[in-house]
């Protein structure tokens, strides 16, 4: 598995399958394969490979324990794949998963769409989970992401007592991490620094990802609020692919071309080469024909006399 120590921060790539799962079109698994391989290669730490749901809800998942037993051979990198109940917890583990996220929504209205389970009952399952884990994959890390952290399409705004009183009874049920995460696209800077700020001082290292959408176009600065925040792990999607079939009008993450672009130019070192991330975006083009894709900086390209991490600004000094 990897760490975060290597670098400045960790950008954890969600699309294969939280992007995968938004778009009509079922990527064949040699293509999903081919995409994460070309992840890998580009320098990507974390990537979550797939969702351990039923196929019948999402088809373009059918085959999300093959794509973890494909995706664990690549050493350090850590797989990560997304499960709503301990069910699908089970199969996760035992395909191999190092890494499980569960979406518990601060929304009852969008719990209930989403996983058919109000908040307190998706604490019970986080409580079932980490159980089975410390019985057969104690090595297994868990993550309670709070969804709708930003406000709901469904109920409209979140209370943020409820947000923070939310992630700290998950990481107190068992979950060894909780990030909050802006399921539909509803969250502006200020709130995003605010509410990290205030996980970060109830959960400490504990606090998580921040996993932000760009559906109104704030996801690259409301990732940066959260950098000035503390955190240091972050969410996105190659070439912006993803949302939530249960939040209507959610769409797009961020797009990690632009994120990484973003930060390195900073002078953060994300470990990812740009270059080899455009490279993997082709493969993705190639396995999803015809599907829009998302992104500035891709038809942009990089600026003149670009480096990463700001290697002649660092010189300088």
């Amino acid at each position: 598995m990897s760490t975060i120590h290597k670098f400045d921060l960790l950008i954890s790539e969600v699309g294969p399958r939280d992007g995968l799962q938004s778009v009509a079109t079922t990527m064949a698994t040699a293509d999903k394969c081919a995409w994460i391989d070309a992840l890998v290669a580009a320098g990507v730490q974390e990537i979550e490979v797939g969702s351990f749901v039923s196929p019948k809800l999402l088809p373009q998942m059918a085959d999300a324990a093959e794509v973890v037993q494909h995706a664990i051979r690549h050493a350090s990198v850590t797989i990560m794949a997304l499960v709503p109940n301990i069910k699908g917890a089970e199969a996760a583990m035992r395909a191999g998963a190092h890494k499980i996220t569960l979406p518990v929504s601060a929304s009852p209205a969008h719990s209930m769409a989403n996983v058919r389970k109000t908040p307190e009952q998706m604490l019970e399952q986080v409580r079932a989970i980490t159980a089975l884990r410390d019985e057969i994959a104690p090595q297994v890390h868990i993550e309670a992401g709070i969804s709708t952290a930003f406000g709901c399409t469904i109920q409209g705004p979140v209370p943020e007592d409820d947000v923070i009183a939310l992630a700290v009874a998950c990481v107190q049920a068992g979950a060894d991490e909780s990030g909050l995460s802006d399921t539909t696209g509803m969250a502006n800077p200020a709130q995003v620094k605010r509410l990290f700020t205030r996980l970060r001082s109830e959960l400490g290292n504990q606090a998580g990802a921040a996993h932000m959408h760009n559906t109104r176009g704030l996801g690259l600065t409301n990732c940066l609020a959260a950098y000035e925040a503390g955190v240091r792990t972050f969410d996105s999607s190659q070439a912006g692919l993803g949302g939530c079939p249960y939040a209507p009008g959610a769409s797009g993450n961020v797009v990690t071309e632009d994120l990484v672009f973003m930060f390195e130019a900073m002078g953060l070192r994300t470990g990812i080469d740009i270059e080899r991330l455009l490279t993997a975006r082709n493969t993705l083009a190639r396995g999803l024909p015809g599907e829009a894709l998302y992104g500035m900086l891709p038809p942009a390209g990089l600026p003149k006399g670009f480096k990463p991490h700001a290697y002649a600004l660092r010189s300088a000094v």
